[in-house]
């Protein structure tokens, strides 16, 4: 390659060594040009995801989660795929697109917080979410018993009436030991909401865990359940939270790969984490992809990178992963619709899970 130059510039060009190194060095690196978008041809979900794998920053970052999650179900050895959910999932329009993702067969178990769960029984009753603003005053709020999630309206009388549901489904349990696992099961089985994600996971045999359950407005229906037994002497079940741990490491345990989407942080991301190495796995996760907003430098779980994971042995080695900074009402649907749209799904047996009255799993495929 004859060396450059340029007629205003002539010390940077004799500075310039294009040595054979050099040469090889550059063609190395400058080989994969970014595509412009051409919105004449992204005209679906699919196209547009497609296009963004020549793209760059956080679009190509989508790209790759997508990549991630279309391999992981492509995966002839079958990964079971765990999903893990925060955040205002439900106030941000996404319930749909989650009960799709379970009732679609494209992941195999939940992990969530109690808030989410909570939201989707509370819509399975018939009540909704509110467009609202950020600007509200929300002491005039507090005053018409209405509740804020960020830019969402939520109806306080109806919590209200769904915490007594709950509780009144509580007082109805056998007393006994109940994972969260086997507790949702049975509340998903007084829902007939074709749109619920409790309902959708009961009707394809997957288990939703809620390691934090206390922690939400289930807890608070749960608070009030208890609290009505304690005054009528009668005796009350216990959520296990041990049988938990047991019974989700036995799913990572029995399954000859597995996969984790992390939608948001916190519990979720870091149960399914901790359930790779919970017992007597060290393999990690095969699969990885995560969409959040935090970021790593500040030392928390919900920002901490998928490589991070490799030190606890929670993620292999050589795990196919990815991060996509954004935020998740607008990521998750493109990731989930090129999926879809892409039918990389159709033909995938689901993974059957049998559980005795011990809480021990017995896997297979249905």
């Amino acid at each position: 390659m004859d060396k450059p130059t340029f007629k205003f510039f002539t010390q940077k060009s004799d500075a310039i060594n294009l040595s054979s190194d050099v040469v090889k060095g550059r063609k190395a690196l400058l080989k994969d040009p970014v595509e412009q978008l051409d919105l004449d041809k992204a005209t679906t979900i699919m196209d547009l995801v497609e296009s963004w794998k020549n793209g760059g920053i956080q679009s190509r970052s989508l790209a790759e989660c997508a990549m991630v999650y279309e391999n992981m179900l492509k995966d002839e050895d079958r990964p079971t795929v765990l999903l893990g959910l925060s955040g205002a999932l439900i106030a941000g329009g996404l319930r749909k697109v989650i009960s799709d993702m379970i009732a679609k067969g494209i992941v195999d178990a939940v992990v969530s917080t109690g808030a989410i769960l909570y939201q989707d029984y509370y819509a399975a009753q018939g009540f909704r979410h509110y467009k609202g603003t950020p600007k509200a005053d929300d002491e005039v709020l507090h005053d018409l018993y209405i509740d804020r999630i960020y830019d969402a309206y939520v109806d306080e009388i109806g919590f209200v009436e769904c915490d007594n549901r709950i509780s009144e489904f509580s007082s109805k349990l056998e007393a006994r030991n109940y994972s969260t696992r086997e507790f949702l099961h049975q509340l998903g089985s007084t829902i007939g909401d074709s749109d619920s994600i409790l309902f959708n996971a009961f009707k394809a045999g997957i288990p939703v865990f809620c390691p934090a359950i206390a922690d939400s407005s289930i807890g608070i229906g749960l608070a009030g359940y208890f609290r009505w037994a304690k005054e009528n002497r009668k005796p009350t079940f216990t959520i296990d939270v041990m049988r938990d741990n047991y019974e989700i490491a036995q799913i990572v345990l029995k399954s000859k790969k597995t996969g984790s989407i992390y939608i948001g942080g916190g519990v979720p991301k870091n149960y399914i984490n901790d359930a790779a190495v919970m017992l007597d796995y060290t393999k990690g996760h095969s699969y990885v992809f995560q969409v959040t907003t935090d970021a790593p430098h500040w030392g928390g779980l919900t920002g901490s990178t998928l490589d991070e994971a490799k030190s606890w042995g929670k993620v292999a080695k050589k795990a196919t992963r990815s991060t996509v900074y954004a935020e998740a009402t607008l990521a998750l649907p493109l990731i989930v619709g090129y999926v879809l749209q892409k039918g990389v799904h159709k033909g995938r047996p689901r993974v059957k899970f049998t559980w005795n009255a011990g809480g021990e799993l017995v896997l297979g495929k249905s």
